[in-house]
């Protein structure tokens, strides 16, 4: 996981965001009530246009949302998250061939609303 500034998706830059591999998961305990999640998502305009992935976040081991398949070039795909009564959030991201792993995959303006 890289938190990074200034990174692009389809063209639309942001001024932050949290950059992983193509296949990754990261886990966030809240340890406090979170109201919800919301990011934009999409593969890293580093990869000229290279890569297809999928994201997903879970919340104590249930799937709330997923965005299908997204390749490189693509605008990047809004994620809102209601996490009312959850205690931790999964972010995962899975490759679309072997070779995706290696993609770079960002989760833009990524903004917890907690109490």
């Amino acid at each position: 996981m890289w938190q990074r500034g200034g990174l692009s998706i389809g063209g639309t830059s942001y001024a932050r965001g949290v950059t992983v591999h193509g296949r990754s998961s990261v886990t966030v305990d809240l340890n406090r009530e979170c109201a919800s999640y919301d990011a934009w998502v999409g593969v890293d305009d580093g990869m000229l246009k290279l890569g297809q992935v999928s994201f997903s976040v879970h919340a104590d081991g249930v799937q709330l949302w997923q965005s299908g398949v997204l390749k490189g070039g693509d605008a990047a795909v809004p994620v809102h998250v209601d996490l009312t009564g959850h205690r931790t959030v999964r972010l995962v991201v899975e490759p679309h061939s072997p070779l995706d792993n290696l993609a770079l995959a960002d989760w833009a303006a990524s903004k917890f609303t907690c109490s």
